[in-house]
């Protein structure tokens, strides 16, 4: 399946009914009364995330979205049926944007999450409705109002708690095939990756984490060059980041430099992700060399360090200890952080 990552897509409420102009015909009632009745209200385009999508393909052939209209009133003071909402299906992590402003309007991020983008419009009075002690025999009616338009703008941020970035060649397909069941495509060229390839890893409780891949990242990438900004943004919502560092590379603390100022120049918190240092192909590098660039990168940062192979599996118990305690630890200093906003909401409250 193609994996598309953005689309633009226009949203119009249904049109409400129009109200009408009707009369009783009964013996002895001057002009039999009014009897008309209003419109339907028309129906909303409402999106739901739902777990069974993982691309925005469809709205790539689905450019206007519209929801039914609601009936026009009917005699005797029946009111019109209000038309059917719209209920479209997102994947999990869609963000939707107003595109002409650029406003946020929502983000989709658990199963059955919806977001009502664009309302139905109000059904037009019947004359029952202008009925007064003046007016006995209105001959007025209104028709129904249209419904909201909107252009919108969609983004999939994947829902990854671990993302791998690196360089082309540094080996993050092969490593997310070792730690999980993905079988990305894998070859000795770059950009084999086109696509961010998602795995699910499995905790020693059980549980399973979802490790992300993330595709093309080289110098320049926040300001669009090679795959650029439309992979950037899929690591936005992880909690831990993986640096894969090529050990076979000519200067891998360079490559590791360049990675950190894409993230710097990219912005969005990703700076201060969790961050661990995986030293990728150990085993095509004899050990000297190993013990020497992993004592350099020990003096430029502070973030664990590990030697692996994800071809031979060598260091991949070890690291992915690491990962789960980083994990562990980035949640309960959340928990600690919502305790503490609540108890300041709280006490601003008295």
């Amino acid at each position: 399946m193609q994996f598309i990552d953005r689309a633009v897509i226009e949203v119009e409420g249904g049109k409400g009914g129009d109200g009408i102009v009707a009369f009783r015909r009964e013996k002895y009632v001057p002009a039999g009364g009014p009897a008309g009745g209003s419109g339907g209200d028309g129906g909303s385009v409402i999106l739901e995330a739902v777990e069974s999508l993982q691309t925005l393909l469809d709205f790539q052939y689905a450019h206007h979205i519209s929801a039914k209209k609601g009936d026009r009133g009917g005699t005797s003071n029946r009111t019109g049926a209000a038309g059917s909402d719209r209920l479209i299906e997102v994947p999990c992590g869609t963000v939707v944007y107003d595109a002409e402003t650029g406003e946020p309007l929502g983000d989709l991020v658990e199963p059955g999450h919806k977001l009502c983008v664009a309302k139905g419009g109000k059904g037009g009075f019947g004359n029952r409705h202008f009925l007064s002690n003046r007016n006995r025999a209105p001959e007025q009616a209104l028709p129904g109002k249209t419904g909201e338009q909107r252009r919108l703008r969609l983004e999939l941020k994947l829902l990854a708690e671990v993302g791998i970035i690196g360089l082309p060649n540094a080996g993050k397909s092969t490593l997310i095939s070792a730690l999980s069941s993905a079988r990305p495509k894998v070859a000795d060229y770059p950009f084999t990756t086109l696509v961010p390839n998602l795995g699910v890893v499995r905790k020693p409780t059980g549980d399973g984490t979802v490790f992300a891949d993330i595709p093309g990242l080289i110098a320049g990438a926040h300001a669009g060059l090679g795959l650029g900004q439309d992979f950037l943004r899929h690591i936005e919502r992880t909690r831990v980041l993986i640096h894969l560092i090529n050990f076979t590379a000519a200067d891998p603390i360079a490559d590791y430099q360049t990675l950190q100022q894409e993230l710097q120049a990219y912005g969005r918190e990703l700076p201060t992700r969790a961050q661990i240092i995986a030293l990728n192909k150990c085993d095509a590098v004899e050990s000297q060399r190993q013990d020497a660039i992993a004592a350099q990168f020990s003096q430029i940062t502070n973030a664990p360090i590990f030697t692996i192979s994800a071809v031979t599996r060598r260091g991949l118990e070890s690291l992915l200890q690491t990962v789960w305690q980083t994990l562990d630890t980035s949640l309960s200093s959340q928990v600690r952080s919502g305790d503490k906003d609540e108890g300041l909401t709280g006490s601003s409250s008295h």
